[in-house]
């Protein structure tokens, strides 16, 4: 089947697509007409990946999203389900297309849940330029883009390396501005055909490397991301000390602690984990020092919030439950964070011990730590030689 056809359009610039829903709050159905502006990758904001998606220039306000879209026949094409807001921008609105709702539907069948969209694992960069081109031994009619980074949690990882030029994927050629063909006369950005596939997949890659042509197979896969976009409904996780409240960084997180424009107030070094930061281990996270909360053993520190913590009593910090484990097994005088921006906060460890519970008490915490931690058996304040049983 045609795309074109897939997605209901068969000329999908001229198409009229009421969106049907209840915005702001209506009690009767609205109907609000418009055409396709273009069929392009895109950013979902809710899913934080780029897919396939409908540009139209009919309104979608607060209430259309999750309503149907259809074509002019009568058919449903697609679901509304965000809008391009700004001063500038006006009746710029996206359509999730039937292709991705099948996949989704289709995934959800095939594996009883949903395992999202596959990706190819790498960071990749335009080979538009002919000196970097010729620098990588590139014939002048040769094209393709260039590996700046491998995921090392991908499986791709154990195909691809750094400075590989990857010229075709599944025997489609990609060219030097990332895209393929796509549609009559079209290009589109070539990780739609990897959006196309499932978590497990395997795809053929025709890639350049050191001046050589390889052809290499691996499997697409859900690779880790160091700064999750989302925490699957699950508690976020925490870990309290003294008066020292520890965390994960996710962008839930930062929404909650920095507003709707967190990508541009939050702090500049956990911005630059989460947009260029790569995970080294599938289990890594960022931990940060979330906030002090008062007590005599942390007097001093108040003032540190929201800064990761990179080692603990000489340790690198390789996530919150690792952190929590080294806290427990604390055998020294002191308990040392080494914090970004070398920042330092030195506890005593047998006040911080005492100091505690008395937090818990004093600040109404149910719990020091979050039901993941819990969970796996961790113990915390551990028990005093008195209270353990013989």
């Amino acid at each position: 089947m045609h795309l074109c056809d897939s997605v209901g359009l068969s000329d999908p610039l001229l198409l009229c697509h009421p969106v049907h829903r209840y915005p702001i709050g209506g009690d009767t159905i609205s109907v609000t007409a418009g055409v396709v502006s273009r069929i392009e990758v895109t950013d979902y904001t809710h899913g934080s990946t780029d897919l396939l998606a409908i540009q139209i220039d009919a309104a979608i306000n607060g209430g259309n999203s999750g309503g149907p879209v259809f074509n002019a026949a009568g058919e449903c094409c697609g679901i509304a389900f965000q809008a391009l807001v700004g001063d500038s921008v006006e009746n710029v609105g996206y359509v999730i297309p039937t292709p991705v709702i099948q996949h989704f539907l289709v995934d959800y069948q095939r594996t009883g849940g949903f395992t999202g969209f596959p990706a190819l694992g790498i960071r990749w960069q335009r080979l538009e330029s002919d000196a970097l081109k010729r620098a990588f031994g590139m014939a002048p009619e040769q094209k393709g883009v260039l590996v700046r980074s491998v995921n090392p949690t991908s499986h791709a990882a154990s195909a691809l390396r750094r400075d590989d030029v990857v010229m075709a994927f599944d025997d489609v050629a990609v060219a030097s501005d990332g895209t393929v063909p796509f549609r009559t006369g079209e290009r589109i950005a070539f990780s739609y055909l990897i959006s196309t596939k499932y978590v497990g997949d395997v795809c053929k890659l025709k890639v350049l490397r050191e001046g050589k042509e390889l052809e290499l197979e691996t499997r697409l896969s859900r690779p880790h991301s160091l700064v999750p976009p989302h925490i699957n409904n699950k508690d976020p996780g925490y870990f309290i000390v003294a008066g020292l409240v520890f965390t994960t960084v996710n962008e839930p997180y930062l929404l909650s602690e920095y507003g709707a424009n967190y990508m541009t107030d939050a702090p500049v070094k956990l911005l630059e984990r989460m947009f260029h930061g790569t995970p080294q281990f599938p289990d890594e996270e960022v931990v940060v020092l979330s906030q002090v909360l008062a007590c005599d053993a942390t007097l001093g520190y108040e003032d540190i919030y929201n800064v990761q913590v990179q080692r603990f009593n000489g340790t690198t910090v390789r996530n919150l439950k690792h952190l929590a484990e080294l806290v427990a097994a604390c055998s020294e005088k002191y308990m040392r964070f080494e914090m970004e921006y070398n920042e330092l906060v030195v506890l005593e460890t047998p006040e911080a011990l005492a100091a505690t519970p008395d937090v818990m008490e004093s600040h109404s915490v149910p719990h020091l730590m979050s039901k993941d931690l819990r969970d796996s058996g961790l113990v915390w304040p551990p028990k005093s030689p008195k209270n353990r049983k013989k």
